[in-house]
């Protein structure tokens, strides 16, 4: 889908593509900041009863963030595959609406991370440390980052102003796949670890 938001893909529906991603990057800043605030928030109500000490949820964040782990590199290897929706944004959008709508909507959509396809494992262990934090603060950052980040591989297609353009940004992620998913996999183990320690550290208090 972000395939068809490129200069070239908007020159061709009469739209300005700066304007499509300013849409669609803040789209995406605000659903995941309200997926964020809203596990953050949920959290919050089980503080009182699961999740009532900093121990309790330091040691239930390193089994979210292991047990992602073992997934991600399941399904990596092809032994699973991730319970997930099955939707994704309606590519009818583009020839329905201005830029600005689909690109918010797409932005919101895929920013909130949970209403479309789940391609990694992380966006599970993020959703669960968010709630195990219990604040609709912590998780209106988080999200929000997280919503911010994923818009931002847009902008590569900046300068694919033509088909030879086009193409040449798909090679190039591409070759990104690999890398990215060992630092996905780098990142749940490092999380892991660090909640270990937090746990530990809380326990010797």
């Amino acid at each position: 889908m972000l395939a068809s938001i490129t200069p070239l893909g908007e020159r061709g529906r009469r739209n300005r593509w700066v304007l499509t991603v300013v849409a669609y990057e803040l789209g995406s800043l605000a659903g995941g900041a309200a997926m964020g605030a809203a596990f953050g928030a949920v959290g919050l109500g089980l503080r009182a009863t699961l999740l009532a000490g900093a121990t309790s949820r330091a040691v239930l964040a390193a089994v979210v963030a292991s047990s992602a782990l073992l997934l991600e590199v399941a399904q990596a290897r092809g032994l699973v595959t991730l319970p997930s929706v099955h939707r994704q944004v309606d590519k009818a959008w583009l020839d329905r609406y201005r830029g600005w709508i689909y690109g918010v909507g797409f932005g919101a959509q895929l920013g909130a991370g949970l209403v479309t396809i789940v391609n990694s494992a992380a966006m599970y262990a993020l959703a669960g440390v968010i709630l195990i934090l219990g604040s609709p603060l912590a998780g209106l950052a988080v999200g929000g980052a997280f919503g911010l980040a994923r818009a931002l591989p847009l902008l590569a297609f900046g300068r694919a102003d033509d088909f030879a353009a086009l193409q040449r940004v798909h090679r190039v992620l591409g070759r990104l796949a690999r890398p990215s998913l060992a630092a996905t996999i780098t990142a749940l183990a490092g999380s892991s670890v660090a909640f270990v320690a937090v746990s530990v550290a809380s326990s010797a208090r």
